[in-house]
């Protein structure tokens, strides 16, 4: 049997390990021992035994040299630039240091099957002209831990007042999960991400599992300065985003940031807790989903609780806001329907809020407009305020409570939600029934 020689890309031969055991088990059989040990008179000393002994030793020396991923998946991996994160597919442990990612690159971090991505420095995007996501994990059962650092998005340098209508173009999204329609229902996803700085900078995907952070606790995550929108949770199941902090406070100066929602939700089976959104637009955005739980989360300087806009075709049902705290926003709570929509629904609707600027809360059927004259092919039902007490304060020049449908229906109970200052709003619940509250 032919020993055999193969070529690197740098053109130097170099024997193949598995070639070359191959190559002495042959010789051993053969009763050809290799040249190194062809001495005369040892098969008569030590007989078969001695080939066996010298097979394995050379076995064992061989096995030892070769690479560790040739044995098996690499422990550990250390990503400190773009190029550095596109060959961890065998990592089992990944640690991103601090480093910028230039202008016109995304970040994209495909570890192994059940790893863990620590980061141990913060993480800088350049201004850029790509559209985005920047930064894109993919894998199965991946768990993330942000450990206290950030992803700086530099908004500022995008930011010109216009969000995403117009002006200069701002990347997205920053953080945005997507395509996990194959998770098992049966297990937890919890995301942890210091959200501070890019719309949409994240995008996450995988199958069989929320593909990133699985049934770990991990807090301290920041997002700074995102160019408009924070983080979009869409097309999946089963997940929990605890501690989370997206801070674009900084959109405040010359009223520069906008668009900046804090999380745009369009998923079943999602729970946002314990968080924390200073922002110039909503805190959070329930465009579509099931069973969506928001409470105990901090919301300051935007438009407050919202849900919607609904869309023609799109449905919210069983949605549970509770324990929130919003304060100096424009609004308290928003359910709001485009006046054109249809076939779309929203319905199981079940918070300390002050400083509230124009509405504390506000049940549109006629968005973008507050309260113009509303469409029909949005039906809600199914409001209600119960449980845990909903206190709202609004300023001397909002309205309390504003109920503006075209098709609204059933019992709404209000009888835990009180709302003063300001002046009263209007009541025009279509068929649905109002009892409770003072407002």
């Amino acid at each position: 049997m032919p020993f055999s020689w193969r070529k690197s890309a740098d053109q130097k031969p170099h024997r193949s390990p598995s070639s070359f055991l191959l190559y002495l088990e042959y010789q051993f059989k053969a009763g050809k021992p290799p040249w190194f040990i062809q001495r005369r008179d040892l098969p008569q000393m030590f007989g078969h035994a001695f080939y066996q002994f010298i097979f394995t030793a050379a076995v064992l020396t061989l096995v030892s040299a070769l690479p560790a991923e040739d044995i098996e998946a690499r422990a550990s991996c250390v990503v400190d630039s773009v190029s550095a994160a596109s060959s961890i597919s065998s990592c089992s442990a990944v640690t991103i240091n601090a480093f910028t990612v230039p202008s016109g690159s995304t970040l994209t971090l495909s570890p192994k099957a059940g790893a863990t991505v620590t980061m141990a420095g913060d993480i800088t995007f350049a201004k850029t002209s790509t559209a985005g996501p920047l930064f894109t994990i993919d894998g199965d059962n991946v768990t993330f831990k942000g450990t206290g650092h950030k992803f700086n998005g530099n908004g500022a340098s995008y930011w010109d007042g216009k969000g995403t209508n117009g002006g200069v173009d701002k990347p997205h999204p920053l953080l945005k999960q997507v395509d996990l329609s194959l998770m098992a229902c049966s297990q937890t996803l919890t995301i942890y991400i210091q959200v501070q700085g890019l719309w949409h900078l994240l995008s996450i995907h995988g199958d069989t599992y929320f593909a990133l952070f699985v049934a770990t606790t991990q807090r301290e995550r920041q997002v700074l300065n995102s160019p408009a929108q924070a983080i979009s949770i869409g097309n999946s199941d089963g997940l929990t985003f605890d501690s989370i902090t997206v801070d674009n406070s900084a959109g405040d100066t010359n009223s520069l940031g906008h668009n900046t929602d804090g999380f745009d939700v369009s998923a079943d089976d999602v729970t946002i807790k314990n968080s924390v959104v200073k922002n110039q637009d909503d805190c959070i955005a329930i465009n579509s989903g099931s069973n969506i739980v928001f409470q105990n989360n901090q919301c300051s300087g935007g438009h407050g609780i919202s849900v919607g806009s609904i869309s023609t075709g799109k449905t919210v049902t069983d949605v549970t806001i509770s324990g929130n705290t919003v304060t100096n926003s424009m609004y308290g709570l928003r359910i709001k329907v485009k006046a054109e929509a249809t076939s779309a629904k929203v319905s199981g609707i079940t918070n300390t809020i002050s400083g509230i600027t124009k509405y504390g809360v506000l049940i549109s059927q006629s968005y973008p407009d507050d309260a113009g004259t509303p469409g029909t092919g949005g039906p809600i039902s199914g409001v209600s305020f119960t449980g845990s007490a909903t206190t709202v304060k609004v300023g001397d020049k909002a309205k309390r409570l504003t109920v503006d449908c075209g098709n609204c229906s059933g019992k709404w109970d209000f009888s835990k939600l009180t709302v003063t200052g300001g002046s009263a709003g209007t009541i025009a619940s279509s068929s649905a029934t109002i009892s409770g509250g003072s407002y």
